[in-house]
């Protein structure tokens, strides 16, 4: 009898005087369970048009979870707006750079989220049952952008999301790749800008008012998952996205008035904050700066070439090592004293290569804009004593810094090609090398070749014919 009594089960059957409507109420009570003394009712009303509704249970847990479904609506009612295969590559994890590596997903965009897959999502759906779930990105406050820096490949777009992770989608087709970068930022357009989406919220509701210990034990299981980094971030915001826009606000007032207010260049320099530099500085600065006309870094950089490169393989030609020319770079622009016998400096590549960025990286070339188009029609000159003559002329005519400080330079290339046997630098090698960097044109879209010979031309002229361009060396 009594282990009828453990199998018992009952169901009553109740007639309604509604009209076409009925009611069944079943009753299931199994005293073999743990929780003998717990009954569990389910009881479902069918009206005229198949609504179901559920009634109130009197069990606080059914409480707490009848409240959440009237408050927040439920996740699974996402909508499907577009899929379909994407090349993907994730390359930041909650603000930490991954490697990049590229891989074919099924990508479904919903209305608030987009999910990969490895494959098809009908596919997918059998892998899910064996616990492999899609990757997720909450679109909510996400930031959607072309990018051509980040990948070397074409139609590339980045997707950052609030909590820090970074996804490139790519597409060799034009069309969907374009379809799929609007299908996306209108989907982001129509989300809150702030982190606060529906699903964040129903994340702080399980917190803040559910009583029920299995959404709590649930979401700190969640919590413990993520990463240390990710779970900061989540608390975080999760704490102070109430205020994101007002501290925003607050950074950019700030930054108004501090560049409203900031100094000019010119009080700086006087309160010795700022220091003129020898690099990037017009030559005329440079030499009122030093009471001279042609630079003291020029005349240290002469010196120690003709001491020990004069018979170096290659010089002017070779390149130094780029850090240690942009070690001396800042020492002379910090107006440090300069020593170049130092052994720091042993390697006179590094001196020729720091001469020449000098040059290069003069506002205005050696030879200034405005005289550029007369020295190319004077080199064009056939008669070779009327093309010397002419460019005499015009050296005579330029500022006292450019053409003491040519005089000095060219004066000392005619002592590299003097040892040309040993260091196999000739005229045209040199022309070569100080051609575009000592002489350019300020516009030089279109003839930038042609432009290329006459500066190489002209180099070399004043090379070969320094005596009688210049007078002699010793002058």
């Amino acid at each position: 009898m009594q282990r009828s009594t453990n199998s018992d089960t009952s169901m009553e059957t109740l007639n309604s005087t509604h009209q076409g409507t009925g009611a069944v109420q079943m009753r299931i009570k199994n005293t073999n369970s743990h929780h003998d003394r717990l009954s569990q009712t389910k009881s479902m009303i069918l009206t005229d048009v198949g609504k179901v509704t559920e009634p109130i249970s009197r069990h606080r847990r059914n409480h707490s979870q009848h409240v959440l479904k009237d408050i927040i609506p439920p996740l699974e009612q996402l909508m499907v707006e577009k899929e379909g295969y994407l090349q993907k590559a994730k390359i930041a994890d909650g603000g930490k750079k991954l490697r990049k590596n590229w891989s074919t997903s099924w990508i479904v965009l919903s209305n608030q989220k987009i999910e990969f897959y490895k494959e098809s999502k009908q596919q997918a759906l059998s892998n899910m049952k064996t616990g492999h779930k899609p990757e997720s990105v909450d679109l909510c406050g996400a930031h959607i952008e072309w990018t051509t820096e980040k990948s070397s490949r074409k139609n590339v777009f980045q997707i950052t999301t609030v909590s820090g992770n970074e996804f490139l989608l790519q597409s060799d087709i034009d069309f969907i790749i374009l379809d799929w970068f609007q299908a996306i930022k209108n989907t982001i357009d129509r989300l809150p800008k702030n982190p606060s989406c529906p699903s964040r919220k129903l994340e702080l509701f399980k917190i803040q008012r559910s009583s029920s210990t299995e959404l709590l034990s649930h979401y700190d299981s969640d919590i413990k998952e993520q990463k240390p980094e990710h779970r900061k971030s989540l608390m975080f915001r999760l704490h102070h996205s109430a205020s994101d826009t007002s501290d925003k606000n607050r950074v950019k007032s700030r930054l108004k008035k501090f560049i409203t207010r900031r100094p000019s260049l010119k009080t700086l320099q006087e309160k010795g904050l700022i220091k003129d530099q020898i690099f990037g500085s017009h030559l005329h600065t440079v030499c009122e700066r030093e009471n001279s006309t042609v630079p003291r870094f020029v005349k240290q950089c002469i010196e120690a070439v003709e001491k020990r490169g004069l018979d170096v393989d290659g010089i002017y030609r070779v390149s130094g090592n780029l850090a240690t020319i942009q070690k001396l770079r800042f020492i002379v622009n910090q107006e440090e004293k300069l020593n170049l016998d130092d052994s720091q400096w042993e390697d006179i590549h590094v001196v020729t290569g720091a001469l020449k960025m000098f040059f290069r990286e003069l506002p205005e070339p050696l030879f200034p804009y405005s005289f550029f188009e007369q020295f190319v029609e004077a080199i064009k000159k056939q008669d070779n004593k009327a093309r010397i003559e002419t460019i005499k002329c015009l050296v005579q005519k330029l500022p006292p810094p450019n053409r003491d400080t040519m005089k000095v330079l060219f004066g000392h290339l005619t002592k590299i090609v003097a040892r040309a046997s040993k260091n196999l630098m000739s005229t045209q090698s040199l022309g070569i090398v100080f051609g575009p960097t000592l002489l350019r044109a300020e516009n030089e879209a279109g003839n930038m070749a042609i432009h290329m010979v006459y500066q190489n031309q002209i180099a070399e002229l004043m090379l070969s014919k320094y005596g009688e361009i210049f007078g002699s060396a010793e002058d």
